[in-house]
C-alpha cells in the first residue's frame, strides 16, 4: 500500500472536511454545506462518504478527494498536502525503496556522464585523440557528428579516468558500481576498464548515458568492448542511437535496426535517423519492446551472410558470439514471428550486399540504401524464399525437408488467417496436399498447458489497449499527452475533475503547467515521478498522424461521460433524499445543476452517435 493509499484508509473525508467546514451537517447518507470555496446562500457543497469524494453543484462546480480539498483549501501543492494529511493520520512519508534505487541510479547516469565528458574532450584535446579523429575521418564522420554523439577517446592508461573522477567527488565503488573500473585479483585497487579505445556513449531513451561501447585502437582483444551489466545497463535492452532516433521513427513510422556504432552514426550523418544499434548482440524481446513505443515497423538490416544463417538455424539463439567473431542479430525466425504475434510488431528483413556493412552502403550510395530498405520483405516471407531457394522442390526429400524446416514458424503464427495463408502457399509452393499439411500443422503446434501470456485487446475495435491500474483510461490519457507532446495545442477542454486517481489528478496539473518535461519531472514529488515513470514503461501501440489526436478526443470524451454519469449518480441520490425530506429549497437548487448535467451528458452522446456512424461509413468504404 502506498502513502496516499494508506493516509485514505486511515482518515475519513467527512472528518477531513468538517474541521474547515464548521456547518457541514448531515443530509440523508451524505453531508452537505454552504461552499467554502464560492459565496451563495443555498447549500451545495455535498460530501458523500461512501465515495469519500466531495462535489459542489453550485456556481465552481468543483470536487474530488480529501487530497484535492486540500490543496485547494490551503492553497498548497500535492507534496504539502500530503504532508499536512500524513501529519493527520499518523503515517510516516518514507523514502520508498524504489526511490532509493533510482537515486543510486541518477548517480550511476551522472559518473556515466562524467565519464563520456571526460574521454569526449580527449578526443579533441590529446595526442591520441588526435590520431583516432585522423580514424574517424577515414571512416567518414565529420566533427559535427563525433559531437553530435558524444563520441570520445580513453587514453592508454590504467588509471586515468579513475584518477580524474575521483578529483570530482566521486568514490571508488561507485566508478566500480557504473562498470568504469575493475578490481584488481591479487591485490587491492582498481584499474579502468577502457584504455585505448574508441568511445561510444550508449544513452537511454532520456538521453542520460548508462554505458559505453569501446573499439580498440590497437591488437587488444576482444576488438569491441561493452560496459558490464550495471544497475543502469543491460546489453540486451539497450539500443545505440534511440535518443537521438526517437524522433524520426515516431515521424516516419519505421525503425530500422543495424548490427554496429559506426553503422548508426554514418547513418544519421547522412539523413537516415531512424536507425539505431542493437550493440552486435542478437536482437532480444525487450529490444522489440523498446522500439515498440515508437512504432510497430521494424526493419532488421543483416548482412548476406547473417540473413542466410537466420533464415537455417532452428532452436538455438544466437547470443554467444564475441566480437571480434561474425554476430548475428538475431534469435530463429521463430522468435521473431512470436515477437510479432505478442507485440503486435512488423518486423522486415533487408538484406545487404555480400561483404558489405550499413555504413559501407550508405556511404557509397545512400540511393542504394533507400532502394534496399524499399525492398524489405516480412520475416516469414524472406525466410520462406530463402529456404525454397536451396531446396529441389521436385524431389520428394526436399519437399518433407521444406515442410520440416517451415511448418514450425507457421505454428508460430496466432493469426488463424495469417497462419492459414502461410499454409496454403507451403502447400502450394511444393505441391503436397494442404489438409495433410494442417494435421501435421496441428501436432506441432505449441501446447498451453498453464496460464496464456495476456495479451492486449487490439486498438482498431475500441480505444484502450491493455494497461493495468487503478485506473487505465485516465492513465492511457496521460500517456497520450505525454507520448506525443503536439497535441498540447488540442486540449482545451481536460478537467482534472474527470481523473479518479489523486496521483493521475496531480501529473494532469503539473504537465497543464509547463510543456518543458525536464521542469515539470523535477517539480514532481517522488511518488509522483515514480506513478509517471510506470505509467510511461507500458507497451502501448503507437499512433500516427490523425490517430493520434482522435485517440485523444475519444479518451478525453469518455473520461467526461464517466464524470458525468457520476454526477448524475450522486443528483439523484440527493434528489431522492431532498424529496423524503420535503426539502423544496435545496431540491430546486439540485434540480438547476440536474438540468446543466442533462445537457453536457447529451452533447457526450451526441459525440458518441457521431463518432460511430463516422466509423461505420469508414468500414463500409473500405470494403
Amino acid at each position: 500500500m502506498d502513502t496516499v493509499d494508506e493516509i485514505k484508509q486511515r482518515l475519513d473525508i467527512v472528518e477531513v472536511i468538517s474541521s474547515y467546514v464548521p456547518d457541514l451537517k448531515k443530509s440523508g447518507r451524505n453531508f452537505k454545506a454552504v461552499c467554502p470555496f464560492h459565496s451563495e446562500k443555498t447549500p451545495s457543497f455535498f460530501v458523500f462518504p461512501e465515495r469519500q469524494s466531495w462535489h459542489c453543484f453550485g456556481a465552481c462546480g468543483s470536487g474530488g478527494d480529501m487530497f484535492a480539498f486540500i490543496m485547494r483549501k490551503e492553497g498548497v501543492d500535492f507534496r504539502e498536502a500530503l504532508r499536512i494529511l500524513a501529519e493527520r493520520a499518523g503515517v510516516a512519508i518514507v523514502q520508498r525503496k524504489a526511490d532509493e534505487g533510482k537515486s543510486e541510479a541518477d548517480r550511476l547516469k551522472e559518473i556515466n556522464e562524467a565519464a563520456a565528458e571526460f574521454y569526449h574532450n580527449l578526443l579533441f584535446r590529446s595526442a591520441g585523440g588526435q590520431s583516432t579523429r585522423e580514424y574517424l575521418a577515414r571512416r567518414g564522420v565529420t566533427e559535427k557528428t563525433m559531437r553530435q554523439f558524444l563520441i570520445g577517446y580513453s587514453p592508454d592508461s590504467w588509471d586515468a579516468l579513475r584518477q580524474e573522477l575521483l578529483k570530482r567527488g566521486y568514490l571508488e565503488g561507485e566508478l566500480t558500481a557504473a562498470g568504469l573500473l575493475i578490481k584488481k585479483e591479487r591485490e587491492a585497487g582498481t584499474y579502468d576498464r577502457f584504455r585505448n579505445r574508441l568511445m561510444f556513449p550508449i544513452r537511454d531513451m532520456a538521453g542520460r548515458v548508462i554505458g559505453f561501447g569501446a573499439r580498440a585502437l590497437d591488437d587488444s582483444v576482444p576488438k569491441y568492448l561493452n560496459s558490464p551489466q550495471t544497475l543502469i545497463f543491460d546489453k540486451s535492452s539497450s539500443l545505440y542511437g534511440i535518443d537521438l532516433a526517437r524522433t524520426a521513427i515516431r515521424k516516419d513510422n519505421l525503425a530500422v535496426i543495424v548490427e554496429g556504432y559506426m553503422d548508426t552514426v554514418v547513418a544519421h550523418q547522412h539523413g537516415f535517423t531512424n536507425v539505431v544499434a542493437s550493440l552486435g548482440t542478437a536482437l532480444t524481446e525487450k529490444h522489440v519492446g523498446i522500439v515498440k513505443k515508437l512504432t510497430n515497423r521494424l526493419v532488421l538490416a543483416l548482412d548476406a551472410d547473417a540473413a542466410g544463417e537466420m533464415a537455417t538455424l532452428r532452436g538455438i539463439e544466437v547470443a554467444s558470439h564475441t566480437f571480434d567473431q561474425k554476430v548475428v542479430p538475431l534469435p530463429t525466425p521463430a522468435g521473431v514471428i512470436k515477437w510479432e504475434e505478442e507485440l503486435d510488431a512488423e518486423i522486415s528483413v533487408m538484406v545487404l550486399p555480400e561483404g558489405k556493412d550499413p555504413d559501407d552502403v550508405i556511404r557509397g550510395s545512400p540511393e542504394e540504401w533507400e532502394r534496399l530498405l524499399k525492398q524489405a520483405v516480412p520475416v516469414i516471407d524472406y525466410t520462406f524464399d530463402l529456404l525454397i531457394s536451396k531446396l529441389d522442390i521436385t524431389k520428394a526429400k526436399d519437399k518433407s525437408q521444406a515442410a520440416d524446416q517451415l511448418l514450425p514458424l507457421i505454428a508460430e503464427i496466432k493469426h488463424p488467417v495469417r497462419q492459414a495463408h502461410y499454409l496454403q502457399r507451403l502447400a502450394r509452393t511444393v505441391g503436397l496436399d494442404e489438409r495433410k499439411l494442417n494435421e501435421e500443422l496441428n501436432r506441432i503446434k505449441p501446447k498451453a498447458p498453464g496460464p496464456r501470456r495476456e495479451t492486449r485487446p487490439s486498438t482498431a475495435g475500441g480505444l484502450l489497449p491493455h494497461l493495468p491500474s487503478s485506473d487505465p483510461l485516465a492513465e492511457y490519457c496521460l500517456y497520450l499527452l505525454f507520448t506525443y507532446p503536439d497535441l498540447r495545442s488540442r486540449v482545451s477542454d481536460l478537467r482534472v475533475d474527470y481523473f479518479l486517481n489523486t496521483e493521475d489528478r496531480e501529473i494532469l496539473l503539473a504537465w497543464q503547467g509547463t510543456s518543458d518535461p525536464e521542469v515539470l519531472r523535477a517539480g514532481l514529488d517522488s511518488s509522483l515521478r515514480e506513478h509517471l515513470d510506470e505509467l510511461m514503461s507500458k507497451t502501448v501501440p503507437p499512433l500516427h498522424g490523425d490517430a493520434q489526436e482522435r485517440a485523444l478526443r475519444q479518451c478525453i470524451n469518455r473520461l467526461r461521460e464517466r464524470w458525468l454519469r457520476e454526477l448524475k449518480a450522486k443528483e439523484q441520490i440527493l434528489i431522492a433524499e431532498l424529496e423524503a425530506a420535503d426539502n423544496a429549497t435545496d431540491l430546486y437548487e439540485i434540480q438547476k445543476a440536474a438540468v446543466r448535467l442533462n445537457a453536457e451528458l447529451g452533447e457526450v452522446f451526441l459525440y458518441g452517435k457521431e463518432r460511430r456512424k463516422r466509423a461505420s461509413a469508414e468500414g463500409e468504404s473500405q470494403v
